[in-house]
């Protein structure tokens, strides 16, 4: 008989029996989750800034200490406990004009986001779903992509006049085509689909189907655009307003950095107080809404959404 090889001594254990992490967290689950909770804390950060802004615009004359039309302290005042934000060169307090400006200026980027989140979506589904038609109306969608921006803002915005109503039209007659195109790409994948094509072979008229079956699942989508617009629709009108190209009457944030550069504020200690609470406030807004609108986005895009 052969002798028998002994078996090697196995390591003492504690009693306690081991569990690898790798059990718990696997490298799928380690990259599923940080996607979705970045995303929800940008959202969560960008909803915050946003209702913060709207309850400021909602409860304006409650919160503002002054009327913002009317002389309420001595020229060029700095900050001080009267004014905390110190006043303009005819005594107006500048804390009062940024918090109804918060109003024209919110009201401005809703209106035009709407509108063009009703322009883009009509176009959108009538290119999506009807492709012969819908070939033709995207060149026109092209040429207004590559449009010269700035200078057909400004060239529009001094044809039809200083006002709140014309730049409206005027930013939402620009911000439309990004909304159009992304509609009209969710059409096409929709209009191929089994229920679809079911509802046709049952003799099932176009306005059915798009009322039934296509505006709801695009309609999520829409929504995230109409975010996305709105943070492009305060810059511009912010833009417009600076330039001198607003409605003189309303308080804007872009007006009263509009003031401030044209009574120089720009060279003289006021721009601490004059010229950067609104430029403060209208990289707060552009990036609220900006953030809300790419963590929907990543919720709503099929192209975007992890599985």
């Amino acid at each position: 008989m052969t002798p028998k090889t002994p078996s090697p001594a196995r390591p003492k254990t504690s009693g306690v029996p081991t569990v690898s992490i790798r059990t718990f967290i696997t490298p799928r689950d380690s990259t599923r989750l940080a996607p979705r909770d970045f995303t929800r804390v940008i959202g969560t950060v960008g909803a915050i800034i946003v209702s913060t802004l709207v309850l400021v615009a909602i409860f304006a004359p409650l919160i503002a200490p002054y009327d913002p039309s009317i002389r309420a302290g001595a020229p060029f005042s700095p900050p001080s406990a009267e004014h905390l934000l110190g006043t303009n060169d005819v005594g107006q307090d500048i804390l009062s004009e940024l918090i109804f400006g918060t109003r024209v200026s919110l009201m401005v980027g809703v209106v035009a986001a709407s509108a063009a989140m009703l322009i883009g979506t009509t176009i959108g589904l009538v290119g999506g779903y009807f492709p012969r038609v819908g070939g033709i109306i995207m060149r026109g969608v092209d040429v207004v992509l590559v449009l010269p921006f700035l200078p057909l803002l400004i060239v529009l915005s001094t044809y039809l006049g200083r006002s709140v109503l014309n730049t409206i039209l005027v930013i939402a007659f620009l911000i439309w085509a990004p909304t159009a195109r992304v509609i009209r790409s969710q059409v096409l994948s929709l209009s191929r689909r089994d229920y679809v094509t079911a509802a046709r072979s049952m003799n099932a008229g176009d306005a059915y189907i798009i009322r039934r079956h296509v505006i709801p699942r695009t309609f999520l989508l829409a929504i995230g655009e109409f975010v996305a617009a709105t943070s492009a629709a305060i810059l511009l009108e912010s833009s417009l307003s600076f330039l001198g190209l607003g409605d003189p009457l309303q308080k804007s944030w872009g007006s009263v950095l509009y003031w401030a550069q044209a009574r120089g504020a720009f060279l003289t200690p006021a721009w601490q107080w004059w010229v950067l609470p609104p430029g403060v406030l209208i990289m707060l807004a552009a990036l609220g809404f900006a953030l809300l609108g790419y963590a929907l986005e990543q919720k709503i895009n099929p192209r975007l959404r992890r599985a």
